[in-house]
Parts: structure tokens; C-alpha cells; sequence
């Protein structure tokens, strides 16, 4: 299929091996393609090399409800991607299961559409890839898909700067300016950049949303309901039930080495006639679903999903309540972890998070309420079809973070500090999904680790954050794990915000080539006034913003 596609579409080619360009491109996100399409623009020569086979990241594997927080702090690129999507749902041919005045009469998809700047927020996965795919044809990007880096021994540098990349199937590219683009931060770590993961302590970085969350942050995705951890309930001797670990939470704003948790964000659909059943995985085990039992049974009988209304009778499905789509604890190694490891904790996600769909649409524990409200849904049917309808990639939420001489913290998320060099706004929540499960000082239950705090406005995300410090590679750019705190991440890790700095990047690759420079020591006036000019958001609009610390 592979090769089938790469002879079909000239975009898609590339020149015999070692390849050289101007900007090489690590990873098919959306940050990738724009990063792609910026160097383009900027009359350089520019390669996408992508682990996936499908374009566009999450935002093309069922994150279809743009987070975006205010939308007029996205611009640029970033803004011309959602202008797309607006086109794509101008045509009467784009409805063909649902109306778009029934689908806007929806109380969450009335923030779908834009009609003063032209905008749509909330799409299809499909949709969205064929966007991405888009900019591929019209700026003349070619694209090296299922291609990883050899993490090992592929990254050939000197002294810091890095020459080429090489990938496991031995494609070598070499580049004057190299952009990280995946969400794992894989080739900024074989690169020997700095970096960290997990979740800092408050007293890091003098913050109040970071570390553990107990005290803190105590209301959203928590059991309501007293629901016993033991195999045997009330006997301790008897071990704990799966998706638990042993021992407390830890003390309140300390850090640790987790990271909030990952799902698949599912497009379901209501059609009957553009709808599959849930499978039954293999290896299906229904004593990973005993706390969701237990909650049922204890009186919470919510039915544990958001499923957020998409266009066409779908949905872009996230995690909702204390037993949900999030695999809670299991993702801890999946930052740092080899390939094959990483396949292994994928499968796992999968086999709990289509086992629970399963088990919520028929196991005869689960109350028939809910039941029967699953009963309406299945997988919708013309999404994913290479994949048995199932997203083609996980939602890595957070992974590794790079420490660079500016490191992005909640005191820039409100507005306490504001950086001199801005290269974009992000203003979504501060939000983090839980972390951990643990056994509570009355021997119950709880989740810990969800935080979501407003930001109050729009702030700014300096250029020293997505370039390494000093000392550090002198010609990578790094757009998604930028160097960020946990919590501030949890506000900067939305989809618009990567694509702007995915854009700034790949402006600051293409002036640092003109200039013959380090990226650490590119005038900040030049890249300014390009970033101005292609329309980038850079001031931040909103007043400081300060909460209480936990007592």
C-alpha cells in the first residue's frame, strides 16, 4: 500500500538517498505539515518524515472539537487550517447524514461555525486529513510516511549542530534546520537536548497547579461514590483490583514521574446506517472493568462518556467521570519507552478502551440505563477505514517536556510574566487529566491529578521555549514538547497552539538559514516582524490572573 501511494502521488516522493533539504521535519502532526508549509512559503526546501501514515495527528485521529480557548488568539497558518474546514462544510454535499441547521441546533455545536472570519471548529477526522493533505498538494511537500527515526544511532551531528537523521528503514536526510514535530519528543532527545518528564513540584518553579492534586483540585473525573479497592472487598490481605496501584497519592504539590493519562478519542456515530457495533477485543478480560462495576453498583450511574456532537451525526468521544476512556497509570513508561515497548502499551490502551465500550454497550452488570443509551451509538463506519474504524493514533496528551533557557510556567498562562519574545499565544484552560488511583485513608477509591483552571485571557509563548538553551543543539526546533511545566502545558498542548508553533518554527529555521546563524542567535526583530506579517497572534490580552494555593 505504501508504495502504491508513493508512486500515485508525486507529493508524496522523494529524491534518491541521502536526500538533502533546508528544513527537515520530524513527525506527521499538524505541527508538522505546517511547519512544512511555512518553509515552503519561505522559498526553502522542506521534508516531512512521518512515523504515521496519516497526516495531521490528533487532529485528524478524532480530536475533532478544537480546544481553542479564545479564538482570536490563532492565527496565521494555524487560523487558515479551521478556514478549510470551513470551505469543506460550505458545500451541500458535506452534509450527508444530518443537516448543518440540525446539527448547529446542538447546544455544544453552536461554537462549531464562524461565519465572521469564516471558521469552522468542530470536523470529521476525515475531514481534517483531507485538509492537511491539502497543504501537502499545494505547497509540493514531500512526505516519507511510516518512516521512524533510529533513535539509537540516527541523529549524526557536529558539535551541536545536527547534520542528518537517519531512520530505520536507512533513509538518511540531511538538513541545515531540523524541526521535532512529534508529540513524543524523539528526536530532541537522541539529539542530546535537555529535557524532562513527569510532573514538577510547586516549589520548582513557584506554581500552584502543579505536582499532586488532591487538596487542590478535587471536583471534576473523581468517584463520587464510596467504592471498596480490595479483590475481596474490605479484605486488604486480598491485593487490589486492576487499575490500581499500591500506597497514597504522595504529598500534596510534590512532583513525580506521571503523566496524564491517554485515550483514544473515538468518532462515534448515531446513524444506523454509518455504524458498527463496538468489537469485543481479543483477549477481552471483564476483571479490568471491576471498579466501573462497582461505581454502577454504589449509585453513580452516569454513563461514563462525553461525546462531544460532531458534523454528520458523530462525535469526537473524551473521557468523562471517575471511570472512563482515560487508562488511568498506564502510560508512565510510554514517554521514554523503545518502539516495541510503546507498540506493547498501545495494544493495552486498546484492549481496555474497546473492552470498556463492550462492556458499557452489553455486559449485564452494567445498569440497563446505560445500557441503553449506548445502544444508540457504534463506531462510525466511514472513519478510520483502514483501521477498523478505530483512531489511527492514541491521544498523547503529554510526553517528554524540553528545559530550555525559558521554560513556559502557569505564571505565563496568567499573565504574571510576559515574555519579550513572543512567537504565539496559547488561552485554553490549564488542564490535566488524572494521573493516578489510589487507595484514600478511609480505604475507598479516588483519582488524583485533574486540574483544569482558566486562564482568563490569552498569553504569550516565548521563542526560547521551542529552541534548545545555550550550549544545546544549534539548529533544531521544537514546536510540540516544548519546554513547559506540566501545568502550563496542560494549557499549551491544544491543537491550534502546535500548529502556530509549528508556523514560527519553521519562520525562524528559514531566517536563521538566510543569516547564517545559530537559532539561539537569530535577531528576535526579524523573526518578529515576519511572524507580524504572515498574520501570527503575538500579544497576549487579558489581566493577571492569581488564585489561592491549597491550605
Amino acid at each position: 500500500m505504501l508504495v502504491a501511494l508513493l508512486v500515485a502521488s508525486p507529493a508524496s516522493t522523494i529524491a534518491a538517498e541521502p536526500a538533502s533539504y533546508d528544513v527537515v521535519v520530524y513527525g506527521g502532526t499538524s505541527a508538522g505539515v505546517i511547519a512544512a508549509a511555512q518553509t515552503k512559503r519561505m522559498g526553502k526546501s522542506a521534508v516531512v518524515v512521518s512515523p504515521d501514515e496519516h497526516l495531521g495527528g490528533l487532529s485528524s485521529s478524532g480530536l475533532g472539537l478544537t480546544d481553542s480557548g479564545r479564538q482570536n488568539a490563532i492565527g496565521g497558518l494555524s487560523l487558515e487550517f479551521y478556514h478549510r474546514v470551513y470551505q469543506h462544510y460550505a458545500q451541500p454535499d458535506a452534509w450527508k447524514f444530518q443537516t448543518p441547521e440540525a446539527y448547529l441546533a446542538q447546544a455544544e455545536a453552536r461554537r462549531a461555525s464562524n461565519t465572521t472570519n469564516e471558521t469552522w471548529w468542530i470536523f470529521e477526522p476525515h475531514v481534517a486529513e483531507d485538509v492537511f493533505e491539502s497543504f501537502v498538494d499545494e505547497f509540493d511537500i514531500p512526505i516519507l510516511r511510516g518512516e521512524y527515526l533510529d533513535r539509537e544511532k540516527g541523529v549524526a551531528m557536529e558539535g551541536q549542530r545536527i547534520v542528518s537523521i537517519t531512520t530505520l528503514s536507512g533513509k538518511k536526510l540531511i538538513g541545515k534546520m531540523f524541526v521535532d514535530a512529534t508529540y513524543e519528543g524523539d528526536l530532541m532527545a537522541a539529539a542530546g537536548v535537555s529535557f524532562t518528564v513527569g510532573r514538577e513540584s510547586n516549589d520548582k518553579y513557584g506554581e500552584v497547579g502543579n505536582g499532586v492534586e488532591v487538596a487542590m483540585n478535587n471536583k471534576n473525573h473523581r468517584f463520587k461514590v464510596a467504592v471498596d479497592p480490595y479483590v475481596r472487598p474490605g479484605d486488604k490481605s486480598s491485593g487490589l483490583v486492576w487499575g490500581m496501584h499500591d500506597g497514597g497519592p504522595g504529598k500534596e504539590g510534590s512532583g513525580d514521574h506521571r503523566v496524564q493519562a491517554y485515550c483514544y478519542r473515538m468518532c462515534m456515530s448515531r446513524v444506523p446506517e454509518n455504524s458498527v457495533p463496538f468489537p469485543k477485543p481479543e483477549g477481552y478480560d471483564e476483571s479490568m472493568f471491576e471498579l466501573l462495576f462497582r461505581n454502577f453498583e454504589a449509585g453513580d450511574l452516569r454513563v461514563p462518556l462525553h461525546p462531544g456532537p460532531a458534523p454528520n451525526g458523530k462525535t469526537d468521544t473524551n473521557n468523562n467521570g471517575a471511570f472512563s476512556t482515560d487508562n488511568i497509570g498506564m502510560n508512565y513508561d510510554y514517554p521514554e519507552a523503545s518502539y516495541e515497548e510503546r507498540d506493547a502499551i498501545l495494544k493495552q490502551h486498546t484492549l481496555y478502551q474497546q473492552g470498556l465500550m463492550w462492556t458499557l454497550a452489553n455486559h449485564p452488570r452494567v445498569p440497563q440505563s446505560v445500557r441503553d443509551a449506548m445502544a444508540k451509538w457504534g463506531l462510525a463506519k466511514d472513519e478510520f477505514v483502514e483501521n477498523g474504524n478505530w483512531p489511527y493514533q492514541i491521544y498523547v496528551r503529554e510526553s517528554r517536556r524540553m528545559v530550555s533557557d525559558y521554560v513556559q510556567t502557569e505564571h505565563d498562562c496568567r499573565r504574571l510574566r510576559i515574555c519579550e519574545d513572543s512567537v504565539g499565544l496559547g488561552s485554553y484552560n490549564m488542564d490535566s487529566h488524572n494521573t493516578q488511583r489510589f487507595v484514600t485513608a478511609k480505604g475507598t477509591v479516588q483519582n488524583e491529578g485533574d486540574v483544569q483552571v482558566a486562564t482568563g485571557g490569552s498569553y504569550a509563548i516565548s521563542y526560547r521555549s521551542i529552541i534548545p538553551k545555550h550550549g544545546e543543539a544549534t539548529n533544531l526546533l521544537v514546536p510540540c514538547c516544548l519546554s513547559s511545566s506540566h501545568i502550563a502545558y496542560g494549557s499549551i498542548r491544544m491543537e491550534p497552539v502546535f500548529m502556530i508553533l509549528g508556523q514560527s518554527a519553521a519562520t525562524a529555521a528559514a531566517l536563521a538559514i538566510d543569516q547564517q546563524v545559530p537559532l539561539q542567535e537569530l535577531a528576535y526583530a526579524d523573526l518578529k516582524a515576519k511572524l507580524v506579517a504572515d498574520g501570527q497572534q503575538l500579544v497576549p490580552a487579558g489581566k493577571p490572573k492569581t488564585i489561592q494555593s491549597a491550605k
